[in-house]
């Protein structure tokens, strides 16, 4: 009977008093009697110590004068030591501060039976006392932070479950709605349990990692209280790359022009792809198309990292004076993507042939009285090299009775002779 669980504060009283409670509950289980009635009263937590919470004396019906003689007092009750009559008049007191979520634990009625005892004649009368919540809590997140990685092919609809706030308080105190920042791609819903509501992130628009990875937002929890309280999550989704752009060329068609002399081994350009895929999506490989002529593979090579275009064989402008070599810019990605450009290399002719004499006719012998225009032989002169490195100037170098007459082509001459007086002026040269 005298072990009874009292808070720590009133252990020192309940420890005097607890026997004499017990032989008066004794006494009034024998000569008294129970008023069966019961008194009930509201206060809200936090209130001062002092607060009156009503006077119990006035509603018992019982002499204000004679509660002191009558040993007016509260006896019982596991949660009494909250509160304490006033003997001189009669009224029940807050004696110290109530934390309602501290009490009672949930969002139900929190009540409080307390027992009063007088004596002379003994009685006992129940009171319960309700203690209304206030709204003295903000909703707060168990983290300050949450984190989502989301495929960027993801489907719009799909929801993510966020982290629920907490809130002590109780009824429209506690958590009514979750509100998110404005955004494009995410909304919020809320999902009403038997105990909670459970936010969600929804998906509204496709993600697009090349044009934002990363997605900060603040999902608030707001209470129903006026005027309101709230907490703030913030959440953070990475946007997780897929293989979703393929390579793209600086320029579609890349043009150069190299001398036919150039050496073997110089770069002669370099082409340059781009992926905004991440990783292996981003990837880039070159290659050569496999349609080309075996020839540009001999002479050129393409570095499959870099994108630089090597000579590898020496160039003749006299075998081919332009090249078309198509590339293909392909990423690693599964399944991967490929871009193509072409390549046009021009090739510019240097001097490096000298000219060829064909003699095509050729008379061994010619009369001395031979007329001047005479046809001695018909010669053809050719240069394989191209514009003033291909134009060629004929003319006889020796001071002989011949001449050189164009013909109705090009670069093909008559041998013709001079005048009548052929042996003279061999004669005379002699």
């Amino acid at each position: 009977m005298c072990g009874w669980k009292t808070m720590e504060s009133e252990r020192q009283f309940r420890s005097t008093n607890c026997c004499r409670f017990a032989f008066s509950l004794i006494l009034l289980m024998i000569f008294g009697k129970q008023v069966l009635a019961e008194l009930r009263y509201s206060v809200p937590e936090e209130v001062k110590e002092g607060t009156v919470v009503g006077n119990v004396a006035k509603d018992l019906g019982l002499d204000k004068s004679s509660l002191i003689d009558r040993r007016f007092r509260v006896v019982s009750g596991s949660k009494d030591a909250f509160f304490e009559v006033n003997a001189d008049n009669g009224a029940l007191q807050v004696r110290k501060k109530i934390d309602r979520e501290e009490l009672c634990h949930g969002s139900g009625l929190c009540l409080m039976e307390l027992k009063i005892l007088v004596e002379n004649p003994l009685e006992m009368h129940h009171i319960v006392v309700e203690i209304t919540d206030v709204n003295d809590h903000s909703p707060s997140f168990s983290e300050k932070e949450q984190k989502f990685e989301i495929a960027e092919h993801t489907p719009p609809g799909t929801r993510f479950e966020l982290h629920a706030a907490r809130d002590p308080d109780a009824g429209l105190n506690s958590i009514r709605t979750y509100i998110i920042m404005t955004n494009d791609h995410f909304d919020i819903e809320i999902s009403q349990s038997d105990e909670e509501k459970i936010p969600f992130l929804v998906l509204k628009k496709s993600l697009d990692r090349e044009q934002k990875n990363k997605h900060l937002l603040f999902v608030t929890a707001v209470d129903g209280a006026k005027p309101p309280k709230s907490g703030t999550l913030n959440v953070s989704i990475i946007v997780l790359d897929v293989n979703d752009n393929r390579p793209t060329f600086s320029q579609e068609v890349y043009q150069i022009e190299i001398q036919e002399d150039i050496s073997v081994g110089t770069t002669l350009t370099r082409v340059n792809a781009i992926d905004p895929d991440e990783g292996t999506n981003g990837e880039i490989e070159y290659s050569l198309s496999k349609t080309l002529s075996r020839k540009v593979y001999q002479i050129f090579e393409l570095d499959s990292v870099t994108g630089q275009i090597k000579l590898k064989a020496t160039l003749d402008f006299e075998d081919s004076d332009i090249y078309r070599l198509d590339v293909q810019a392909s990423d690693k990605g599964q399944p991967p993507f490929s871009g193509r450009c072409r390549i046009i290399i021009k090739i510019k002719d240097v001097n490096d042939n000298a000219p060829e004499i064909e003699v095509t006719s050729l008379s061994n012998t010619v009369s001395e009285d031979s007329k001047p225009g005479t046809v001695i032989s018909l010669i053809s002169v050719t240069d394989k090299d191209s514009g003033v490195n291909g134009k060629i100037i004929s003319h006889i170098t020796n001071e002989v009775p011949f001449e050189l007459k164009p013909s109705y082509k090009e670069n093909i001459y008559s041998v013709v002779t001079k005048d009548f007086w052929i042996e003279k002026r061999f004669h005379n040269m002699k």
